[in-house]
């Protein structure tokens, strides 16, 4: 069974940079936003000495080590929720995966663009958990009305709604849904296809001045 992790972050912050480095792939890395638009994957085998151990136990002819797949996502703007940038075309792509690893640029280059003007670390994962939890809330302001009528029609049960509700309350208040401010029933949510439900991993793309920065560590 393989893990996916979704590669987000702002556009131009390091993505793809963090995606080859990663898989040993060679994707278009440039200096302007959304070089990515179609998201790149690759399949990493995870490296298991325990597993070497298994097979000369077991005479296997075969071993086949668990894999995690990247994906490398296009850039996610200030207003995407609301279609700004490339929209919600990301949406799918963070759905689909178990976690999600943000990219935050970390060095200041005055020839590299960053389309918030700044460099501010804090600012764009902000931005990024932000669009994630108005894209979660749309979903789930569409999915209430629905189950309070199938709740009614006693075609769903009252705990799925109230899961929902409650998960939008907590959205409303710019928590995600992994920080476990609630009761929520994890299977509950998964139906949802709710995105801040997963893991969050943040990397900083720093330079060596940032790696000594006081501030920064």
């Amino acid at each position: 069974m393989s893990l996916t992790i979704g590669i987000a972050g702002l556009p131009n912050v390091g993505k793809s940079t963090l995606f080859n480095a990663l898989t040993r792939a060679t994707v278009l890395a440039e200096n302007y936003p959304f070089a990515t638009i179609e998201p790149n994957v690759g399949v990493v085998p995870l490296p298991d000495p325990r597993l070497d151990v298994l097979a000369r136990l077991f005479n296997s002819r075969k071993v086949v080590p668990a894999t995690v797949s990247f994906v490398d996502i296009a850039g996610i703007v200030r207003g995407a929720s609301q279609g700004e940038g490339l929209g919600n075309q990301f949406l799918a792509n963070i759905r689909e995966a178990d976690a999600i690893c943000v990219v935050t640029r970390a060095f200041s280059d005055p020839d590299i663009v960053h389309v918030e003007g700044r460099v501010d670390p804090k600012g764009d994962i902000e931005t990024v958990t932000t669009e994630l939890i108005l894209a979660d809330m749309q979903t789930l302001e569409k999915q209430v009305p629905r189950l309070v009528k199938e709740v009614t029609g006693k075609k769903t049960p009252k705990d799925v709604l109230e899961t929902a509700q409650a998960a939008l309350t907590l959205l409303e208040k710019g928590r995600v849904l992994s920080s476990g401010g609630a009761d929520l029933d994890p299977a509950v949510l998964k139906s949802f296809g709710l995105m801040t439900t997963k893991p969050f991993i943040y990397v900083f793309n720093t330079d060596d001045a940032g790696l000594a920065d006081e501030a920064m560590q």
